[in-house]
């Protein structure tokens, strides 16, 4: 990890444009728009409306790509993604913060 003042080093800091994003995991600006509509992902908006990928997002993102590519429709690998990323952070709570 950078510095704490470093916010690229920051996985969540809305470093990216969404050609840069696009560019970055190999799809276009469209399946990107589409990855916000069905509540994948949820770029940060500046304040000119454009929007903005944390290097999180990117990472999902280029989840769905994949599993798309390799014929899964885009609405199922959403929610697939979406469940295993709430089942990650429970068991990471569940680890920080054991039962009893």
């Amino acid at each position: 990890m950078g510095q704490p003042d470093d916010m690229f080093g920051d996985e969540q800091y809305p470093a990216y444009t969404m050609g840069r994003a696009a560019e970055i995991i190999g799809a276009t600006p469209d399946f990107l728009r589409k990855l916000d509509e069905l509540k994948l992902i949820n770029p940060l908006r500046s304040a000119g409306g454009h929007r903005r990928y944390s290097r999180y997002q990117l990472r999902l993102a280029a989840r769905a790509r994949e599993m798309v590519d390799q014929g899964t429709a885009l609405e199922a690998a959403c929610r697939i993604i979406i469940l295993e990323d709430q089942l990650e952070e429970a068991l990471r709570q569940n680890q920080q913060h054991p039962p009893g």
